[in-house]
C-alpha cells in the first residue's frame, strides 16, 4: 500500500496550508475590489445627482427670470402716467400765469373792439369793447387751461385702476399729478371769478 513517511506528510500539509492561504488572500482581494467598485459607483451617482440638481436649479432660475420679464413687459411702465402728470402741472401753471395763446387772443379782441367802436361812443362802451372783452377772453383761456390740467391730472391718478394691473404707481407721479389737479382747480376758480367780474372788475366810467 505504500506508507508515507513523516517528512512527506509534513510537506503535503504545508502545501495544502499554503494553497488555502492563497485562496483566502485571493478572496479577500476580490472582496476588497468589489467594495471599491461599489464605492466608486456611489460617488459617481452622487456627483450625477448634484449635477442634475444644479441643472434643475439653473432651469428654474431661467424660467423665473423669463416670467418676471414677461410680467414687466405686460404691465404698464408708468412712462405715460408720468408724462400726463407733468403735462397737468404745466397746464395748471399756465392757467395761473397766463399763456401765449391767452395773450394773443386778448390782443386780438382789443383790436377788434377798437375797429368796431366808434370814436363818438360813450366811455363805458369803449371800456367794455376795447378792454372788457379782452379781459374776459384772457379769463376764458385761463379757465380752459385750468380745466384741462385738472382733467389730465385726475386721469393720471386713476389710470392704475383700469386695464391690466401692474406695479404700483410711483410716488413722484402721484405728487406731480396732485399738484396739477390743485393748480387746475385754483386756476379754474380764478378764471370764473375774473370772467364774472367778481375779481378785478373793470373800472367804472363815472
Amino acid at each position: 500500500m505504500g506508507t508515507k513517511t513523516v517528512d512527506e506528510a509534513a510537506n503535503e500539509a504545508t502545501e495544502v496550508k499554503s494553497d488555502a492561504e492563497t485562496v483566502d488572500v485571493t478572496k479577500t482581494d476580490v472582496t476588497k475590489t468589489d467594495e471599491e467598485v461599489t464605492a466608486t459607483e456611489g460617488e459617481n451617482e452622487a456627483a450625477d445627482e448634484v449635477e442634475h440638481d444644479d441643472d434643475l436649479t439653473e432651469e428654474e432660475y431661467a424660467a423665473e427670470l423669463a416670467k418676471l420679464q414677461h410680467d414687466q413687459e405686460e404691465g404698464p411702465s408708468g412712462v405715460g402716467q408720468g408724462a400726463a402728470a407733468v403735462v397737468s402741472a404745466a397746464l395748471g401753471f399756465i392757467s395761473l400765469s397766463g399763456g401765449w395763446i391767452g395773450s394773443v387772443a386778448a390782443a386780438r379782441e382789443t383790436l377788434v373792439g377798437q375797429l368796431h367802436t366808434a370814436s363818438t361812443a360813450s366811455v363805458s362802451t369803449q371800456i367794455k369793447e376795447v378792454y372788457g372783452d379782452a379781459w374776459h377772453t384772457t379769463a376764458l383761456w385761463a379757465g380752459i387751461f385750468a380745466l384741462v390740467a385738472a382733467l389730465v391730472g385726475v386721469a393720471a391718478l386713476i389710470r392704475p385702476a383700469f386695464g391690466t394691473p401692474g406695479k404700483p404707481q410711483a410716488t413722484w407721479i402721484k405728487s406731480v399729478a396732485w399738484a396739477g389737479v390743485a393748480l387746475g382747480v385754483v386756476g379754474l376758480l380764478l378764471a370764473v371769478l375774473k370772467y364774472t367780474d367778481l375779481l378785478l372788475s373793470l373800472p367804472s366810467a363815472t
